[in-house]
């Protein structure tokens, strides 16, 4: 009798996971996680379809910014806009992704730049896994006038360079404002596709590096930027880490040129999209 072929291991403790537990119908799993992966130009309108199916079938929409500091929103490799073409939003110029100060008056965008893990929130507040008490400092008086709907599951999608994307799931009927249960049964695996669609789609369309490759900096170049991040002038740091104001500028000029920056405070930042500081 020959043997059965053995089974493949699952690549990991999440898989596990969710092999064990084989959802009932309508229960969104990891089995078809790759239809949202985006490989080329030619997966972009697939992946994007996969996703609105999903999210319909759970009556919701999807809106989805791939960086809130973008005016351009997603297209498909013929240049369509996926949310006109895919997602379904009309051509009134008060759509989300025709009105550009969203990014700035929104309470979801603005809650994206506060939080990583996928939330619901309406005009009653936040609704997270756990207490965030920069998204109970935010405003929501106008909700659904600001945010232009009455309640949203939001994905935040924070990705490599400090770039944030977010995707939003709305309720088909506006009316509705409650999405507890949808948020619990599904919020974390609509998180899962969601994000991997933003991430592989940033990572084939994001044009040029934000940084060059390779930029390694020395101990002694971060220990300087840390404190002049801080604020401390080259005549401070020098003192604080006995060294002269020579010195400090010679390892902050360096610095810059690793990071392919043009003046100090854009060697700071590139400094702290690579992680090496903290900036704040």
């Amino acid at each position: 009798m020959s043997r059965l072929a053995a089974r493949p291991r699952p690549s990991s403790v999440i898989e596990v996971e969710f092999r064990r537990v084989r959802s009932p119908v309508g229960e969104l799993t990891l089995a078809e996680l790759d239809a949202v992966r985006i490989s080329g130009e030619s997966d972009i309108r697939p992946a994007a379809e996969f996703l609105r199916d999903l999210a319909a079938a759970k009556g919701l929409r999807v809106a989805c910014a791939h960086d809130l500091t973008d005016k351009r929103t997603p297209v498909d490799a013929a240049g369509n806009v996926l949310a006109r073409d895919v997602f379904g939003w009309g051509g009134d110029e008060e759509v989300w992704w025709r009105n550009s100060r969203i990014a700035l008056q929104s309470p979801i965008t603005m809650a994206c730049r506060f939080e990583t893990e996928p939330f619901w929130v309406n005009a009653e507040g936040f609704h997270a896994h756990a207490a965030n008490h920069y998204l109970d400092a935010i405003d929501l008086v106008d909700f659904a006038a600001r945010a232009l709907t009455s309640a949203a599951i939001v994905v935040p999608v924070h990705m490599a360079f400090g770039q944030i994307g977010v995707v939003c799931l709305t309720p088909q009927d506006q009316s509705r404002t409650d999405l507890s249960d949808i948020f619990a049964a599904h919020g974390d695996m609509l998180a899962i596709y969601s994000r991997l669609f933003v991430t592989t789609y940033v990572k084939l369309m994001g044009g040029a590096r934000a940084l060059p490759s390779g930029a390694l900096l020395s101990k002694r170049e971060v220990e300087c930027l840390r404190w002049a991040a801080l604020g401390k002038t080259d005549l401070e740091i020098g003192m604080i880490i006995s060294r002269s104001r020579a010195t400090v500028r010679f390892h902050i000029h360096n610095a810059s040129l690793k990071l392919n920056a043009v003046n100090r405070c854009q060697t700071l930042f590139k400094a702290s999209q690579l992680g090496y500081i903290t900036l704040g």
